[in-house]
């Protein structure tokens, strides 16, 4: 198995995402393609004496930046790391993609060379998401701003599959996120996709509200993508502000230092789990291939990490599960409906 790498498009270089690569190649023997500037790569290998066999080079002469538009990467960079990267798993020399870089363009370069899953009519960023009883995921967070109800529809049964394998829920509690629990709440995308969810095998719970997103009442949070990076965002604005705000009463109180000594303990261990590196990335769900989205400030253990989620959702045959319930659905027997592809 070999994880194609985009190392150009994050934030902060080649650096850290060769960095992760190098860590996850030592510690779990993860076989990498680090797709990118060759002369970069070859200089960034050597500081980190990261010349191993599991580690290997593609050059790309072009990078997507963060303010270009998704279209450019099929208009005009075709010789860019993320499309270089994507074709790899096209070609069948890679088993799966890692980008950090434009979004937009991730997802364009993923929808035209690897397409989606028959019966998907667009594919879902599935985020992982700390709850008070575990983690949930969240889908989509930005991948299909504007949904039918046939498509978030078709998220449950993805995000379900998902939580189920990969997060390892026996029969994954699914909720509609929405602005009442009552099944008369929301527009009517939202209600008609209620009576989807509803009459379909899924376990489906009903409708969430923002308060309950992070209870763990539900392990599948569906919502279109407009919604859901916007709730992520402030997840991940609020986590940092709460963070900052509490080591600045902490350093204001001779009290509060000294309270630190017996509270660091459980602070770290809280600190990890609402750490998006501990995850990685998000997976692109729904295209015929797995693919992570990272965050363009990764560090090298998100990168890391990110490997290694790819590698297991590899591992787990996701897609090819994904494939199956979206076939002949949940129980086995009651079919999935297929909707036309757009």
């Amino acid at each position: 198995m070999r994880i194609a790498l985009d190392t150009m498009g994050g934030d902060y270089g080649v650096g850290p995402a060769v960095e992760g690569a190098v860590q996850a190649a030592r510690e779990w023997g993860i076989k990498v393609i680090l797709v990118g500037d060759q002369a970069q790569l070859k200089r960034q290998l050597d500081s980190l004496r990261g010349r191993r066999s599991e580690l290997e080079i593609c050059h790309a002469s072009q990078v997507v930046e963060m303010h270009e538009p998704p279209s450019t990467i099929a208009r005009k960079k075709r010789d860019s790391s993320i499309w270089v990267a994507t074709d790899l798993v096209k070609s069948g020399r890679a088993n799966a993609v890692v980008s950090a870089g434009n979004t937009g363009a991730t997802m364009v370069a993923a929808f035209l060379l690897l397409g989606t899953i028959k019966g998907v009519e667009r594919p879902a960023i599935a985020a992982s998401l700390p709850t008070r009883q575990g983690t949930a995921v969240m889908l989509d967070v930005g991948a299909t701003v504007d949904c039918t109800p046939q498509q978030l529809y078709q998220f449950g049964v993805m995000g379900s599959e998902y939580a189920k394998h990969v997060l390892e829920t026996s029969r994954p509690r699914v909720g509609l996120l929405s602005i009442g629990e009552e099944d008369t709440k929301g527009n009517e995308v939202t209600k008609e996709a209620f009576r989807l969810l509803k009459n379909s095998s899924l376990n489906f719970i009903g409708n969430v509200e923002g308060r309950d997103v992070y209870s763990g009442n539900a392990d599948v949070i569906v919502c279109d993508g407009f919604l859901g990076n916007v709730a992520l965002k402030i997840s991940e604005g609020l986590a940092d502000a709460i963070k900052k705000m509490l080591m600045k009463e902490i350093a204001n109180s001779r009290i509060g230092r000294i309270g630190y000594l017996f509270l660091a303990g459980p602070l770290l261990r809280l600190r990890r789990r609402v750490d998006y590196a501990e995850f990685g990335g998000a997976p692109l769900l729904g295209v015929n291939g797995v693919c992570m989205i990272c965050h363009g400030r990764s560090s090298a253990k998100a990168f890391k990490n990110a490997l290694a989620r790819a590698s297991m959702l590899v591992e787990k045959g996701l897609i090819e599960r994904i494939a199956e319930d979206i076939r002949v659905g949940l129980s086995g027997s009651t079919p999935v409906p297929s909707f036309p592809q757009t």
